[in-house]
């Protein structure tokens, strides 16, 4: 008896899909599809080759970020660390994690901090993390340094980069000096 029931039950779907099917086709048979050789309404367009213009460009950098350095929530800053912790550490002689330690790195050599095995893009960079830098890394790491064996898409607003940026300026026996007002007017100028 199962059997019959599984039977008229298939039955039914079939059929039902038979239908719809047919009802489908019976449509497309008595309203058939006709394209129009123009536009009922036609649409009159300017001629605009003549006409130069300019696509505004996305910044292809980060935000200018060394204005808000010295107003920047150092408490915000450890406390968007926290993202990074599973990676690095912070604290004086601490070890290096997937990623190295960040201690004292404002201005430090980049790809320089002893034991950790860098990225060969990282490591040939060959210059410092200046605040600069460690802005434009800390926006894209992957389209900063291409390469780079980090694994973090990015911080994209920048009072967040600069909260970072202040933190790890004060994990230092001497802090790097802030910006000078000459320094902040040439990175907003760019």
């Amino acid at each position: 008896m199962d059997d019959l029931k599984f039977n008229k039950f298939a039955a039914g779907l079939l059929c039902g899909g038979l239908l719809i099917m047919a009802g489908i086709k019976g449509a497309e048979i008595l309203l058939p599809h006709h394209t129009l050789e123009q536009n009922a309404y036609p649409i009159e367009v300017a001629d605009t080759a003549g006409a130069v213009t300019e696509a505004a460009e996305a910044p292809s950098g980060p935000e200018p970020i060394l204005a808000m350095l010295e107003t920047a929530d150092l408490a915000a800053g450890e406390k968007i660390s926290q993202k990074c912790s599973a990676c690095h550490s912070f604290n004086d002689g601490g070890k290096n994690k997937v990623g190295p330690n960040l201690w004292n790195i404002v201005n430090a050599g980049q790809g320089q901090v002893s034991g950790f095995a860098y990225s060969a893009a990282l490591a040939g960079l060959g210059g410092q993390w200046s605040y600069a830098e460690l802005n434009g890394f800390l926006h894209k790491p992957k389209t900063w340094v291409e390469g780079t064996k980090m694994n973090y898409n990015g911080l994209k607003k920048p009072k967040d980069r600069a909260d970072l940026i202040a933190w790890l300026r004060s994990l230092s026996v001497s802090p790097a000096p802030l910006p000078t007002a000459e320094e902040i007017a040439s990175e907003a100028a760019q």
